[in-house]
């Protein structure tokens, strides 16, 4: 692929990703520019030094080589120039005709992959088998937790970083130490099938057929419940807002953080159907409309497939608010806190009634003011089991003030 990097003096050079963030870093007393990519598509661990930031800010999508070479110094070749470049090209940093191909090629190398290869180890827990193990005996040892049930049906619980919300994990997940179910039906929030509306904007259901290769152990996937799944749903995928085509979890954290959790406690075999689910946004307008009837259908049918199976447990990932100046208020979060304190504590209150219809209510009145990214696969879940009641364990909020900005995460467990 690389005769296909930008290759031209007098066409504009690609401009820089504008959803790569730059972040100075200081090494060894000098100053360089790290490149974070959220999507995975550029290089790892990639820095350039920050005397270069002067050279890519001229990196507009508008100026050619030939156009820098005004700005260039003394000595400086066209060549060079778009050496450096093609550098940059090569390392998927620019909206590139290179980057594309590469992107795509980097999404099509997971969906045929066979398993899931985690993408939090070493970030928010560490990446380490050893202290892994170590980091959450501690945390489970002086953290309070849950007496542990012989029965339940349910989790919902957070998947916020764990460092900010282990309280809230340890609380939820103690209660779970016993139970030995042999299948776990994963219903998560999707943070990235919106990047590829083509595929997912009418298929808010995206399921995984892979195994989920964590630092603590590798969750199978329960490939026998997911191809009864494909049996019923047939070609008709639309009919229930389906898609096998999983490049929606290759960068997703939701389900990642509940794994390692039950993967500490749980040391008896079970397997995964994990599925992520997209905004059901349009629920607010018209519950009964096309998306409503594919909820319906497909709650409908992970109903009659597990349902009233002892043996298949649900667990939903999901946090609440998401509010301040991050998300788009012009308020910061700590004028809100309030707020969504009340916010929050209906739908918790409602979410443990088991009520999908009074959950809906509530989301739709405002059309989810505080972005509960939780709301789609509780309510998933709440269709597929309506009027399971559940108990409150957990609520707390991460004021982020250094960014003026919150988030808050709560529990339900489900007997």
């Amino acid at each position: 692929m690389k005769d296909k990097l930008f290759n031209s003096y007098t066409d504009p050079i690609p401009p820089l990703r504008f959803d790569v963030q730059i972040i100075p870093i200081k090494q060894d007393g000098e100053t360089y520019l790290y490149f974070q990519d959220q999507y995975g598509y550029a290089t790892s661990d990639f820095a350039i030094p920050q005397s270069a930031r002067s050279i890519i800010g001229l990196f507009d999508g508008q100026r050619s080589v030939e156009d820098i070479m005004e700005f260039s110094g003394n000595g400086v070749t066209k060549e060079q120039i778009l050496e450096y470049v093609q550098f940059l090209d090569e390392n998927a940093l620019l909206h590139s005709l290179y980057f594309k191909k590469h992107a795509e090629h980097t999404e099509l190398q997971y969906e045929q992959s066979e398993v899931h290869n985690s993408i939090t180890a070493g970030l928010a827990y560490p990446d380490d088998p050893e202290e892994i193990t170590h980091f959450l005996n501690e945390a489970f040892e002086k953290l309070p937790t849950s007496d542990p049930v012989q029965t339940a049906k349910a989790l919902y619980a957070p998947h916020i970083d764990i460092r900010v919300g282990m309280n809230s994990y340890v609380k939820a997940f103690s209660a779970l130490k016993d139970l030995k179910p042999k299948r776990m039906v994963m219903l998560a929030t999707s943070h990235y099938s919106g990047m590829y509306p083509d595929i997912y904007e009418e298929r808010p259901f995206v399921i995984a057929n892979k195994d989920f290769k964590m630092v603590n152990g590798t969750v199978k996937a329960d490939h026998d419940g997911i191809q009864k799944i494909r049996e019923q749903i047939g070609e008709d995928l639309e009919h229930y807002g389906v898609t096998f085509q999983d490049r929606a979890h290759r960068i997703e954290h939701s389900i990642e953080q509940h794994l390692i959790f039950i993967n500490h406690l749980w040391e008896h075999d079970f397997s995964m159907i994990p599925i992520v689910v997209g905004s059901l946004d349009e629920l607010f307008y018209k519950a009964d409309g096309f998306q409503g009837q594919q909820v319906e259908n497909f709650s409908g049918l992970l109903a009659e497939l597990f349902g009233d199976d002892d043996d298949t447990f649900f667990l939903i990932s999901g946090d609440l608010a998401h509010i301040g100046k991050k998300f788009g208020d012009e308020k910061p979060a700590k004028e809100l806190f309030e707020d969504i304190r009340n916010f929050d504590e209906s739908f918790l209150d409602l979410g443990a009634s088991g009520s999908p219809q009074k959950i809906l209510g509530l989301m739709s009145e405002k059309y989810d003011p505080y972005r509960i990214c939780g709301y789609p696969p509780l309510y998933s879940f709440l269709k597929t089991i309506p009027d399971l009641t559940g108990e409150i364990l957990t609520y707390d909020i991460w004021d982020e003030s250094e960014r003026e900005s919150g988030v808050s995460f709560g529990s339900i467990l489900y007997r």
